[in-house]
C-alpha cells in the first residue's frame, strides 16, 4: 500500500517536498515513480527511482529542479521540487513496480497509491 502526502498550496518560485510511504517488508525491492494529473489534463510521468536507489529518471519538464530519493529503512521515497510554477500545479500519486527500470508509462507500474494535491499560486 502506497500513500503519498507532502501536497499544500505553495507560492510560485517556492520548494516542497513530497512524501510516498509504503507498507510492507519488500519495499526496497520495487521500483517507484511519481506522477502527476493537471486538472483537464492526462496523468504524465514526473520521475522515478530505482529500488536501490543508484539510478533515477526524470521527465524534461522538471528536470533540474527535482530531486528524488528513498530511505529504505523508512518505506519511503521522497520528491523534492524546486523552483515551483503555476504549471507544476497538479494531483501527484506515487507508483511501484517489481521489475527494473524506470518506464514513463504508468501502465507499467503495478500498484498506485492516492494522490496528493500541490497547488501553486502565481
Amino acid at each position: 500500500q502506497l500513500q503519498a502526502s507532502g501536497g499544500g498550496l505553495v507560492q510560485a518560485g517556492g520548494s516542497l517536498r513530497l512524501s510516498c510511504a509504503a507498507s510492507g517488508r519488500t519495499f526496497s525491492t520495487y521500483t517507484i515513480a511519481w506522477f502527476r494529473q493537471a486538472p483537464g489534463k492526462e496523468r504524465e510521468f514526473v520521475g522515478g527511482i530505482t529500488s536501490s536507489g543508484i539510478s533515477t529518471n526524470y521527465a524534461d519538464s522538471v528536470k533540474g529542479r527535482s530531486t528524488i530519493s528513498r530511505d529504505n529503512a523508512k518505506n519511503t521515497v521522497y520528491l523534492r521540487m524546486n523552483s515551483l510554477k503555476s504549471e507544476d500545479t497538479a494531483v501527484y500519486y506515487c507508483a511501484a513496480r517489481i521489475r527494473f527500470g524506470v518506464p514513463v508509462t504508468e501502465n507499467d507500474y503495478n500498484y498506485w497509491g492516492q494522490g496528493t494535491l500541490v497547488t501553486v499560486s502565481s
